[in-house]
């Protein structure tokens, strides 16, 4: 057994806020779970459901009731200056002052950390190259584009080198291009040897990054596991095929028992598959009817299944 400690280790998570006098609201009731060292982990969840509470409690932003959590075997209650060390984190509201120059930014963040000036700026440099954002060094954060605002913010964390990223909605607002540059550069981070966790509404992008997600609902972890895990437990799956040519009315009653129907664009078939059916046994019986598949894609995101049947059921 490794004696690596978990990058995060959550036991018995709570957090009750006072709403007035006589009223208050449970976001966290009880959240336990351990996350591997150089993982890449996702939090899924509906608004409300206490995603956020529980990264600013990881993070230091926010008191928890009860519980304990603790960062490389670190407890924020025995050590937590040392324990937030070990973080960088990107919350979801951009916290830096509108007027400093994107460089200094970087820079002075590293100073809270301890590091001389001279160093913060070769590593600050690194960072601005690496997420695109070298040419605006000397801009003013108030004139960056949401994107540009958003990959400033990761720099910004990461500029003392932490052990754990922490993202919360990391992409919001961030236009698709850009979104796939930043899965690819935390992608690398994480091979390189980073913790990512990551909560977000977009659950494409959980599907792509995460090996292991946990899905939140009203404050309680209701499933966790692989994505492959919950994928998996998909009954069915409803794909889109591209074909060559407009199939025949006679080709397609032929392939009756294959639960395949037309959709508005002529030149593209709905096919559903259940549970032990394969796409590849589907296009071969197409292809013995003259069917040519030029493309297959997903209807909707396969996690999104996942997650719409698990919150429907709690």
């Amino acid at each position: 057994m490794s004696d690596i400690p978990p990058a995060l280790s959550v036991i018995d998570l709570k957090k009750t806020y006072k709403i007035s006098k006589n009223k208050t609201f449970e976001a966290l009731k009880g959240v336990s779970l351990h996350i591997p060292t150089g993982e890449f982990f996702g939090f899924l969840g509906p608004n409300g459901a206490g995603k956020t509470s529980l990264i600013s409690i990881v993070s230091g932003l926010s008191v928890k009731t009860s519980g304990e959590v603790k960062i490389h075997g670190v407890s924020i209650d025995d050590d937590v200056d040392r324990a937030k060390s070990y973080l960088g984190l990107v919350p979801q509201e951009f916290n830096f002052n509108w007027f400093e120059t994107v460089e200094n930014i970087v820079v002075n963040q590293a100073g809270y950390y301890g590091i001389p000036r001279d160093a913060a700026k070769i590593r600050t440099h690194e960072l601005l190259k690496q997420l695109e954002l070298w040419d605006k060094r000397d801009v003013q954060s108030m004139k960056l584009s949401g994107g540009m605002k958003r990959r400033l913010m990761i720099a910004r964390a990461l500029v003392h080198n932490p052990k754990v990223l922490l993202l919360d909605e990391p992409t919001a607002g961030v236009d698709v291009e850009l979104r796939r540059g930043m899965w690819k550069f935390l992608k690398e981070l994480n091979e390189s040897g980073t913790t990512i966790i990551l909560t977000t509404h977009y659950l494409e992008e959980a599907e792509h990054l995460c090996k292991r997600v946990a899905i939140i609902s009203g404050g309680t972890i209701i499933q966790e596991g692989t994505v492959k895990e919950l994928l998996a437990t998909i009954s069915q799956v409803t794909l889109l095929l591209d074909t060559k040519e407009v199939p025949s009315e006679a080709a397609l009653h032929l392939l009756r028992d294959l639960r395949i129907s037309k959709t508005q664009d002529e030149k593209t078939l709905e096919l559903i598959l259940h549970q032990g059916e394969t796409v590849n046994d589907a296009i071969r019986k197409m292809s013995t009817q003259g069917i040519e598949i030029l493309n297959v894609r997903n209807e909707g995101s396969r996690l999104e299944e996942v997650f719409v049947r698990l919150i429907e059921t709690k």
